[in-house]
């Protein structure tokens, strides 16, 4: 995002709402559990209905691009990620009509992660320049 730590935990600049609230458990692999969908469910209207200004979401993992952008959300999440060009354009289009925030699909910091991110250059060298543009007009 090419913010310090400060600008990223100040809650007049940024908004962080997880897809749940409580941590949902660790799987038979010892990965996290899906977040619990009662949490969202719960949470999620009360929060967004409190914060109508916002203009841009960053969707980061499956279950925030399954729940902010359902009709963009491939199979796989690189697929979905690999389009984030047309997914912000559209957004981008739906924002200026006044039909909700931009939105720009990025994967989990995950180390799973590390090795999609070395074979796909267009991460480092499109979506993160465009990330840290956006973020940087927000924060103006």
């Amino acid at each position: 995002m090419g913010v310090d730590e400060k600008t990223f935990y100040d809650p007049a600049k940024l908004a962080i709402v997880p897809m749940g609230f409580c941590f949902p458990g660790l799987d038979a692999k010892g990965g996290d559990k899906p977040p619990r969908p009662e949490c969202r469910k719960t949470w999620h209207p009360e929060i967004f209905s409190n914060i109508p200004q916002i203009e841009t979401v960053l969707a980061i993992g499956a279950y925030a691009q399954a729940y902010h952008m359902p009709e963009f959300t491939q199979k796989r999440l690189w697929e979905t990620i690999s389009d984030f060009r047309a997914i912000w354009e559209k957004t981008s289009l739906r924002h200026a009509d006044g039909l909700g925030p931009k939105i720009l699909p990025l994967p989990h910091p995950s180390w799973r992660n590390n090795t999609h991110i070395k074979k796909h250059p267009w991460f480092v060298n499109e979506l993160l320049p465009l990330l840290k543009e956006e973020v940087r007009r927000l924060l103006k």
